[in-house]
């Protein structure tokens, strides 16, 4: 029998979709969704098929900054056949979100173990909500918000990669809460920062999904519900991202902060009266 349902899978979609790039935790929300509905959050299987259906909200991101991308690509490919093309700030920056993502790739490799065992307790999510809220709600007072996309540079790029490493490290603290933070300590203006933080994730999101495919279909999860909860959550996170990048053109990420808050102490208070398991 699947580990989790075609219903479940839904639902874990839709989390996924409506997380993954807002600043609150797509593991964290995933990981108390799939407690709540009594999923055993570190199962291997589970691990793997929450990793998977996230492929379906890179997927949005592509589509959605499809001419982005094209743009990059085109640059890129320009560049490395004509050197006079490799003082674009485009063909550079394409090459900036590779090398960002190495970090990341080596600590993944390095510590999965921790990441798949003790850093998977629901505990440390809900620290990791309340941490990463203060962090972002003091990155939001210090940033001068003065630097816009053109002026990310590769300090910015390879700091901001690899502040992914804290969510990596500690579900709940949330990959876009950590870049959008980073990027927004650097300087850069809310609406870059959260641009850079939707192109970082493409490859680290990508390389995840399909490092943990076979995890996922291996270990107890069927064909269908994996595919039923990457579509969802490549529908919902299309939306998730179209609302975001509009309501954070003229807000502050106050609202995400408070959110965050009041979900880890919530977590913190399920658990201690055993509501749900960690």
């Amino acid at each position: 029998m699947s580990a989790i349902g075609v219903g479940q899978a839904v639902i874990l979609g839709i989390v996924e979709g409506v997380t993954e790039f807002l600043p609150i935790s797509s593991t964290g929300h995933l990981k108390i969704t799939e407690g709540l509905m009594g999923i055993p959050v570190d199962d291997k299987a589970v691990v793997g098929f929450t990793a998977v259906i996230q492929v379906g909200a890179i997927a949005a991101v592509l589509l959605y900054f499809f001419k982005d991308i094209l743009r990059f690509v085109t640059a890129w490919g320009r560049g490395i056949v004509n050197r006079s093309e490799r003082a674009n700030h485009d063909y550079k920056f394409a090459w900036w979100v590779i090398y960002a993502t190495i970090p990341i790739v080596i600590v993944g490799l390095a510590a999965k173990p921790l990441i798949d065992g003790p850093l998977a307790s629901l505990w440390v999510v809900a620290g990791s909500l309340i941490a990463g809220s203060i962090v972002m709600w003091c990155a939001d007072q210090m940033g001068r918000h003065r630097r816009g996309e053109a002026d990310i540079t590769l300090a910015d790029a390879m700091i901001v990669g690899s502040s992914q490493i804290l969510a990596l490290l500690f579900p709940g603290f949330s990959r876009s809460g950590a870049t959008m933070s980073t990027a927004l300590i650097r300087d850069l203006d809310r609406v870059a920062a959260t641009r850079l933080s939707f192109f970082l994730s493409i490859p680290a999101l990508t390389g995840a999904g399909l490092y943990e495919l076979k995890d996922a279909t291996g270990g107890g999860v069927g064909i269908v519900p994996l595919a039923v909860g990457t579509l969802v959550s490549f529908v919902v996170a299309y939306a998730s991202i179209a609302w975001l990048l509009k309501y954070i053109a003229k807000h502050s990420f106050n609202a995400f902060v408070i959110y965050r808050l009041v979900v880890g102490f919530l977590l913190f208070g399920l658990l201690g009266a055993g509501v749900i398991d960690a």
